[in-house]
């Protein structure tokens, strides 16, 4: 059976602490009188020990770390530290803004094709001397496997729908 009192200042006494104590936590919402206005000891207690500061009030236990109250607590320390460790990490450059790396990537894709395809044309001589064949039919050559070889990079890095048509227009 639930032990009831009417009182203000006598859960106060039962629970430990003042009768101010008990009407700031209810002005605050942390506990609730019965609904025929007398306190439920127990539930108070459980409820005040809930949301109690672990720091501050005496009817913060040794056990507190699993109340609500004291994993709000962690959670906005944990937090803190994430936001300290992000503004170090922007602060020794170690993060990138979205747009620069897409350019930078951008920039090293497009040097890298213009590369590839005046590849045949530097070496095609060279080669074709090497082994004794027509220079421009060894250039067509290469420049054919170096365009199959990027578009099918081009398909891999962007698929069909996110980057634009690839299709062959008519």
């Amino acid at each position: 059976m639930p032990e009831l009192t009417a009182s203000t200042r006598e859960a106060a006494r039962r629970l430990g602490v003042s009768d101010t104590a008990i009407h700031k936590a209810e002005r605050a919402g942390r506990i609730a009188r019965e609904p025929d206005g007398s306190w439920d000891i127990d539930k108070t207690r459980r409820r005040l020990t809930e949301t109690a500061d672990p720091a501050r009030s005496p009817l913060a236990s040794i056990g507190a770390e699993g109340t609500p109250f004291a994993r709000l607590k962690v959670a906005q320390l944990a937090l803190k530290v994430e936001a300290q460790r992000l503004s170090l990490d922007e602060t020794k450059r170690r993060l990138l803004d979205v747009t620069e790396a897409n350019a930078a990537l951008d920039e090293i894709g497009s040097t890298m094709r213009d590369a590839l395809l005046n590849w045949p044309a530097r070496v095609s001589g060279l080669i074709a001397a090497e082994i004794s064949v027509d220079p421009h039919l060894l250039q067509t050559i290469l420049q054919s496997h170096i365009n199959d070889l990027l578009t099918e990079a081009a398909d891999r890095f962007d698929p069909a729908g996110l980057g634009g048509d690839r299709s062959p227009q008519p």
